[in-house]
């Protein structure tokens, strides 16, 4: 068991005062390393998740890497589905796709249920192996929250607008909560166990909410993630709520039994607390800018930070994922940055 853990991020998520501004990137792990890359020659995504050796390497690899103060743990909000009797296949070019969308009650009642340990026992021992053997820092765990999981059930893959989920969540309400409950069930159970596994704090993506409007999201939303997190709070580790787009969404999140709110890079840590936002705040670089010379990282990077200081209460993030082509040398020197310039 591994005694010199750096909690650094546990103490910021509980919004207790730290020594520098932590860090840690989403998809972090994989896509843009070349490690990674060559496993990709070799294997799936699923083939990946499913072995825990290797898992644990790719989750463990940018911590050693850039120096973060998180690992996340590598694996797709998909991944809990096919426990349910959802088939997905996680397509190059495309992203998620399923065969059989959901399209009435019926297909909600023939949805199974999760049982952690027997559905997904390679998750929860690469969760093992890395807080028992490897990692220095805490593992986040996740999962997908049920509107960004129903889009895909819904609609059969990525969408753009969204048609078929809200047309749905509109005309067949009582298909819509029944979906609701059923993933709602999923996620407290799935991300319980990932606690038990020993994840130290989780993040609950709705990458896709801020499709809805404020009112739409109070009436067919916010009651089950409210669910969510009510439940996971007895589990007493910081609970993370992220989503893009959906600045018009944050007092509904504020509301939320939540510890950390995420934002997208559309709004600033200042105007977050101007809003009346009062949990504590994780992000916000726009994943784009890596792709700039370093003068412009460097320029907009401080700007976090100067408000991050300011605030006292944030953890640096992006704004959405770290993108392929991210230099590894650049989240590298990315991380050194944060952690100098912060220093208190």
């Amino acid at each position: 068991m591994i005694t010199n853990i750096n909690d650094t991020i546990i103490k910021a998520y509980n919004g207790e005062k730290t020594d520098y501004t932590p860090a840690w990137y989403m998809r972090q792990a994989g896509r843009s390393q070349p490690e990674y890359r060559k496993l990709k020659e070799k294997y799936s995504l699923f083939e990946i998740t499913h072995q825990p050796e290797l898992c644990a390497y790719v989750t463990r690899l940018p911590v050693e890497q850039y120096g973060v103060d998180a690992a996340i743990l590598y694996k797709d909000i998909m991944s809990p589905l096919p426990a349910l009797g959802v088939d997905v296949e996680i397509k190059k070019g495309i992203g998620p796709v399923i065969d059989n969308p959901i399209t009435n009650f019926h297909d909600v009642e023939q949805l199974g249920m999760i049982n952690p340990e027997r559905d997904v026992p390679y998750v929860l021992d690469t969760i093992r192996l890395l807080t028992e053997e490897q990692l220095h820092v805490p593992l986040v765990g996740f999962s997908g929250a049920p509107f960004t999981l129903a889009s895909y059930m819904i609609e059969g893959g990525p969408s753009k607008n969204y048609s078929k989920t809200k047309a749905l969540m509109y005309s067949q309400p009582d298909v819509w909560f029944a979906l609701m409950d059923k993933l709602a069930e999923m996620t407290i159970a799935y991300v319980k166990a990932q606690i038990d596994a020993g994840a130290r704090a989780v993040q609950i993506f709705d990458s896709w909410v801020g499709a809805l409007s404020a009112e739409d999201y109070r009436y067919y939303i916010k009651p089950v993630m409210n669910r969510i997190f009510s439940e996971l709070r007895t589990k007493q580790v910081p609970l993370i709520v992220f989503g893009v787009g959906a600045r018009h969404l944050l007092l509904e999140w504020n509301d939320l039994p939540v510890d950390v709110i995420g934002l997208d890079w559309r709004t600033s840590i200042t105007e977050a607390r101007k809003m009346g936002v009062t949990k504590v705040l994780q992000g916000n670089l726009d994943p784009t800018v890596l792709l700039s010379d370093w003068q412009t990282i460097e320029t907009k990077t401080k700007a976090i930070l100067d408000e991050s200081i300011a605030d006292g209460s944030h953890v640096f993030n992006l704004g959405h994922g770290v993108t392929p082509d991210v230099k590894p040398e650049t989240l590298q020197k990315l991380t050194e940055l944060i952690h100098t310039y912060s220093k208190r």
